[in-house]
């Protein structure tokens, strides 16, 4: 004969149905690499926006470009805080679903989620997580994103960048690759 479920039981299968509805990093995120150096990429692209106002000069951030899934995985992680209009850009072959960390990330970060070639959703200081578990960050709507930008945190208000926003990442150098970015 099977008992009433104890409070306790009860408490556990309501974590673990949160735990399978909460958003999950990425498969390269969930990879986590070997304690190394950290990843330093070259400046492949840059995104231009519109001139400040009273400004002529468009204002470019430099971007480095983790293209493969192993530099996805590793992204910022170990890494002094960037310079202002530094960043590194996420692309993604086809549109995904998906949910960033800051986990071994030392210094805050905006991230900028990207659907249809427009800021879709800004996630502004996203605070550094040395040790697991980490919260993980993405659209509310959890639609699919062509890219993910991340930047130093503060940077996407003090450059004015809002929801909206048109998002194209001009290459600087052809298919090859060039030196490592100096920070």
């Amino acid at each position: 004969m099977r008992g009433r479920p104890t409070a306790g039981a009860l408490l556990a299968g309501l974590a673990g149905l949160a735990a399978m509805a909460a958003p999950q990093p990425s498969p390269a995120q969930r990879a986590t690499p070997p304690q190394g150096p950290p990843q330093h990429l070259p400046i492949t692209a840059r995104w231009c926006l519109p001139p400040a106002a009273g400004s002529g000069a468009p204002r470019c951030l430099l971007l480095e470009q983790a293209l493969t899934a192993r530099e996805q995985s590793l992204g910022l992680q170990l890494r002094d805080p960037l310079p202002p209009l530094r960043g590194m850009w996420f692309p993604f072959r086809q549109p995904q679903r998906t949910f960033f960390w800051m986990h071994r990330t030392p210094a805050p970060l905006d991230m900028l989620f990207v659907r249809a070639g427009r800021v879709a959703h800004i996630v502004e200081r996203a605070r550094p997580c040395p040790r697991l578990p980490c919260p993980s960050y993405g659209p509310a709507d959890a639609q699919p994103v062509e890219g993910v930008l991340e930047i130093a945190g503060g940077q996407a208000g003090a450059l004015g960048i809002r929801p909206g926003q048109p998002v194209r990442i001009e290459p600087l150098t052809p298919a090859g690759r060039s030196a490592p970015a100096p920070d």
